[in-house]
């Protein structure tokens, strides 16, 4: 039972992490009334995002061109998951934005008690 909940989070992280990139794309086509503006931030704070967590982060950083770990990955985490929070509180979506933030937390809680990446 413990490695079905083990997995379930795994795979927990893994929507979140799309959730962030949805986050930030959802809040760039909010962005502004011009839709050249909306347009650049709805495709350039995902990418932006992706290119970070491609960065220091994927994979639990075994993918990472520059792997994050102990006290950095933490830190880039929460600047990472709180990023795309905020983006959807921007974009004036609270409740998805507090669901975002409340699962990384249960989500990473999860993660360090159970030893994963």
């Amino acid at each position: 039972m413990l490695a079905i909940a083990k997995g379930a989070n795994l795979a927990l992280m893994f929507v979140l992490e799309l959730s962030v990139l949805v986050a930030t794309g959802y809040w760039g086509f909010t962005f502004g009334s011009n839709w050249v503006l909306k347009l650049v931030a709805g495709i350039g704070a995902p990418v932006l995002f992706g290119v970070l967590w491609g960065l220091f982060a994927a994979g639990g950083g075994a993918n990472a061109t520059y792997p994050l770990t102990g006290i950095a990955r933490g830190l880039f985490e929460v600047a990472w998951f709180g990023g795309g929070a905020l983006a959807l509180y921007a974009a004036g979506a609270l409740t998805p934005a507090v669901i975002l933030g409340a699962a990384f937390v249960v989500n990473a809680v999860l993660r360090l008690a159970w030893h994963q990446s």
